[in-house]
């Protein structure tokens, strides 16, 4: 099912290993000619036109964009117990994890009577996705909503499509786990035109007019039409990336389990069809038994039609590589949104990944304990992205703002140095500002 591809007894250079690795991706571009008219229409007609695209695209129209209180306290009420208590075991352990991302302001003492303080002040208004696709994601409520509130964001708004099975209201599932986390607006839209309303804000149709009031940032991971919108007003607001489908890499020797590691793959490709799952592995007898192993599970899948048509799909696949020298130059090349390593002092091993949205170490610590209960956060870096990027946490929510603070006895000490470099770029303007200050003393 997997498709092979062999650099045993090759060295690839890393641009010809980006170009030889299986890796999934969407084309947003082909896609932005469909979003745009969303977007403009909803920043002229606001609400009323979200509301037109939910009853078009999702088959419902909700009464109103705001979920009503009641029914969010009602979700929260009717939910199941045991549903509760594995949310807030992952709320808890989440929380845990992103107290300790919170910076401080440094003060910075340049030259006697001359300081910078960096101060971190948090995103003001903040709206979260939350998909309603193939799934259902409260954890992705979780893991958005937690590092905002521990960097200090005071104002949460989540967004998340309406449902036909339940009167237009996201699933209650969703709304709940916004009860347990505090976060008491909810609007029922999804998609572009989720995007575009948070962006732009509006007037919600209900009987008292109620302000939806637009984001400063969005964050959270939604399909195509999601991508191209985020891209489309990211002039407008903050984004925290252009997330594309779901990615597994695994880096095994001889030491792993067939079993689990074909369980572990099956995971990510049960998301979507263009989900990537890649082995990396020195041993063709795992991967043969890793082979048989998906053929097994596979058998008793649910989402077998889904998984099927992601494994076999060009961005999936076993990658057979002569030791772990090299496995680990191309899982470095790949940068996988989640990378597990199950090899021989797997600990060793991942401290010497330098790409990856996430690293999942040893036998015991599978990508799907970080999709709700490790601690971690599961919204990532794809598709290559992790060399240069990190996934969500408090930082997003944060912005450093450098505070300069001159005596006019520190400014005159370096005068001569800004007026020097003001001149070397041509922008005497720059130093004559400084000059005239000393001027006017006389």
């Amino acid at each position: 099912m997997l498709a092979r591809t062999d650099l045993r007894g090759r060295t690839p250079t890393t641009a010809e290993l980006r170009g030889a690795l299986p890796r999934g991706g969407v084309d947003v571009d082909a896609v932005l000619h469909h979003v745009r008219p969303v977007v403009d229409d909803i920043r002229d007609r606001g609400a009323v036109a979200a509301l037109d695209y939910s009853e078009k695209f999702d088959g419902v129209r909700p009464a109103q964009v705001r979920v009503p209180q009641a029914a969010i306290d009602r979700a929260l009420a009717e939910l199941d117990p045991a549903v509760r208590a594995a949310l807030e075991v992952a709320i808890t352990r989440t929380r845990l994890v992103h107290a300790d991302q919170r910076r401080t302001d440094t003060v910075t003492e340049v030259v006697p009577g001359g300081t910078v303080t960096e101060r971190w002040v948090p995103v003001e208004r903040v709206g979260l996705y939350v998909p309603g696709g193939n799934a259902v994601y409260p954890s992705s409520v979780v893991m958005n909503v937690v590092p905002a509130q521990a960097a200090g964001v005071e104002s949460l708004v989540i967004a998340s499509p309406p449902q036909k099975d339940f009167d237009g209201l996201p699933h209650p599932t969703i709304l709940a786990a916004a009860a347990l986390l505090g976060v008491d607006e909810v609007w029922a839209v999804g998609g572009a035109q989720a995007v575009a309303l948070l962006s732009y804000g509006g007037t919600d149709v209900d009987d008292t007019a109620t302000e939806l009031a637009p984001v400063d940032m969005i964050t959270g991971p939604g399909n195509i039409y999601v991508t191209a919108a985020k891209r489309l007003c990211r002039a407008v607001v903050g984004i925290d990336a252009e997330a594309g489908p779901t990615e597994i890499a695994i880096l095994a020797d001889h030491t792993a389990d067939a079993v689990h590691v074909a369980a572990d793959l099956i995971s990510q490709a049960e998301h979507d069809v263009m989900a990537a799952s890649v082995l990396v592995t020195t041993s063709t007898d795992l991967a043969d038994a890793v082979d048989a192993a998906l053929a097994a599970q596979l058998e008793i899948t649910k989402h077998r039609e889904r998984v099927t048509t992601a494994l076999s799909g060009s961005q999936s696949g076993i990658v057979l590589v002569d030791d772990l020298e090299q496995g680990l130059q191309v899982v470095n090349a790949y940068a996988a949104e989640h990378l597990e390593i199950q090899t021989e002092n797997a600990s060793e091993v991942a401290a010497r990944v330098r790409a990856a949205g996430a690293i999942f170490v040893g036998p015991w610590a599978p990508v799907s304990l970080g999709d709700y209960c490790a601690g971690s956060n599961h919204v990532l870096p794809t598709a290559g992205c992790a060399r240069h990027q990190s996934g969500l946490s408090v930082q997003t929510f944060l912005r450093g703002i450098h505070v300069v603070d001159y005596s006019r006895e520190a400014l005159q000490d370096v005068a001569g140095h800004v007026i020097t470099l003001a001149n070397a770029e041509d922008l005497p303007a720059h130093g004559e500002a400084v000059r005239l200050r000393f001027e006017a003393l006389r």
